[in-house]
């Protein structure tokens, strides 16, 4: 099936989603082994054909449901960084909607291809699904979703591959009852000759999104931003 995006008219998502392939980070600088998962650079806009091949229908699960949202931010001073992850604690950016747990703040700078580190060994680790529930292969749908807040000053952006990890582990044949996927699986995905195919989700101050990031392979991204920015991350 891969994740859907929720959407009400395509003009809506016009200029703001990109689409491109990925490949493996081989020698490029500060990648994990090689091996990690990164965008390939070729973006074309996402056509509206392809925007609806995403809208989900009456039979998607909320769990596999991409959701754009805003957030009204109160914050101080353009270049505060303290002050901005302050403002992060007193957010309620789901308003009740579900029980929540704030997870992180990361802040990025400008420029980075994808935005995630793994922090034991200094290295981003490129395009990969989170393990927060630690659902096995059978009740992976049923993993929370996550919610991230772009508190700027800058513009960021979430890169989701368009295939889940239920995909890609029948692919490879990792569809046993009590395994529990991996980012490795979305690795091996793409060097046995696999298609990913990557969106490009603009991002500014007060932009977020909740996705199911145990689910759907992803990362931020800062490239061709101009400023340094503040992520601060739910788990819904």
């Amino acid at each position: 099936m891969g994740v859907r995006l929720l959407f009400d008219r395509f003009s809506d998502l016009q200029e703001r989603i990109d689409i491109g392939d990925v490949r493996q980070a081989g020698d490029t600088p500060g990648y994990d082994d090689g091996v990690a998962v990164v965008p390939q650079g070729n973006w074309a806009a996402l056509s509206e054909d392809d925007a609806e091949c995403l809208r989900p229908d009456d039979a998607t699960p909320s769990s596999m449901v991409i959701e754009l949202v805003t957030q009204p931010l109160p914050m101080s001073a353009s270049d505060d960084l303290q002050g901005r992850l302050d403002a992060a604690t007193v957010l309620n950016p789901l308003e009740g909607r579900w029980p929540r747990r704030r997870l992180a703040c990361t802040a990025s700078q400008p420029g980075q291809l994808t935005s995630t580190e793994d922090p034991a060994i200094e290295r981003r680790i490129g395009l990969h699904i989170d393990n927060f529930d630690r659902r096995t292969y059978p009740e992976r749908h049923l993993s929370r979703r996550r919610l991230c807040l772009n508190l700027g000053p800058g513009t960021r952006y979430l890169l989701v591959g368009d295939r889940d990890i239920m995909e890609i582990c029948r692919a490879l044949g990792q569809d046993q009852e009590q395994y529990c996927p991996h980012t490795d699986d979305v690795r091996q995905y793409i060097a046995d000759g696999y298609l990913l195919r990557c969106l490009r989700i603009r991002l500014e101050p007060g932009q977020g999104y909740i996705a199911p990031t145990e689910l759907a392979p992803h990362d931020g991204s800062t490239s061709g931003a101009q400023r340094w920015s503040l992520a601060a991350f739910w788990l819904g």
